[in-house]
């Protein structure tokens, strides 16, 4: 398997394949809450997980162009890398996803307002952090909580991959609307889109 690496699309760009009736599939990988909140008019919610868990099922649904999106093109390239190993060519990433494209003031469906899934793994971190520092005058042991997040930060950004953020994406606030693998794909194969 070999893993390629996603080219890119600005968001005028993509406005404009979309004015003139060129439209992408646009796969939002974001969480379903996060989708809910804010997202592009004809985008589908592929949450990560689950594109990197069912990439081959759902490749054979998404022969034409497919642009992915997230929060601020992370997630997305993630997306891209694991739909490479399936043999996906025309793969682009939205660059700088949501923030990019709500910041031209395109078209966005809005719905109950949500924090991102990072502003939860911020709030999460450092509110452990500063529990366990704060504890730690105390209980001088607790100080190894606070450099336990502190390295599962650092090698978050090192990897690139956020084990809290995966487990945050996990709760019921983050899961929205049901979001599974058969409705993805008679949506995907029905053309209908959120």
């Amino acid at each position: 398997m070999t893993t390629t690496t996603p080219t890119t699309i600005d968001a005028a760009t993509l406005r404009e394949l979309i004015a003139a009736g060129r439209t992408p599939r646009m796969l939002d990988v974001r969480t379903p809450g996060e989708f809910e909140a804010a997202h592009i008019p004809g985008a589908y919610n592929v949450p990560l997980d689950l594109l990197r868990e069912h990439r081959a099922e759902l490749r054979g649904h998404l022969d034409e162009d497919v642009v992915l999106i997230c929060r601020s093109g992370v997630r997305a390239s993630q997306a891209g890398q694991a739909l490479g190993t399936v043999g996906l060519p025309n793969v682009k990433v939205l660059d700088g996803g949501m923030l990019a494209w709500q910041a031209t003031n395109a078209p966005v469906n809005q719905g109950r307002a949500r924090w991102d899934l990072e502003r939860q793994v911020r709030l999460v971190a450092g509110s452990i952090v500063l529990a366990a520092i704060v504890a730690s005058v105390f209980v001088p042991g607790l100080k190894w909580v606070a450099a336990f997040i502190g390295a599962g930060l650092t090698f978050a950004a090192l990897t690139n991959t956020c084990a809290m953020g995966m487990l945050l994406s996990k709760l019921p606030y983050n899961r929205g609307a049901s979001c599974d693998l058969d409705t993805i794909v008679g949506q995907l194969r029905d053309g209908s889109r959120r």
